[in-house]
């Protein structure tokens, strides 16, 4: 479930919106157990997921880069090739 969560600093173009709100959705349905919760509890997760993404682009406007930004298509080659050599996945 969380392996869809990604590091989001430092990253040329910076992380978009729905990016930092994808990766909220993930944390909430790791923490509450569920992709779907129920509708006596969608209010709550809905809110959970806002809440955490606003904290999280707080976070991602406040942190200072000791290292020039990383290039999302050179990192994403290499996650990939780096996934192939384990065997996880095919060529």
């Amino acid at each position: 479930m969380c392996r869809s969560i990604h590091t989001l600093h430092n990253f040329e173009p910076a992380a978009t919106t729905d990016e930092v709100q994808a990766a909220a959705l993930q944390y909430v349905r790791k923490i509450a157990g569920t992709t779907k919760p129920s509708k006596a509890n969608q209010e709550a997760f809905d809110r959970a997921v806002a809440e955490i993404a606003h904290a999280t682009q707080h976070l991602l406007n406040d942190l200072v880069a000791t290292r020039p930004p990383k290039n999302r298509e050179e990192e994403a080659a290499k996650a990939r090739a780096k996934a192939i050599a384990s065997g996880r996945y095919a060529a």
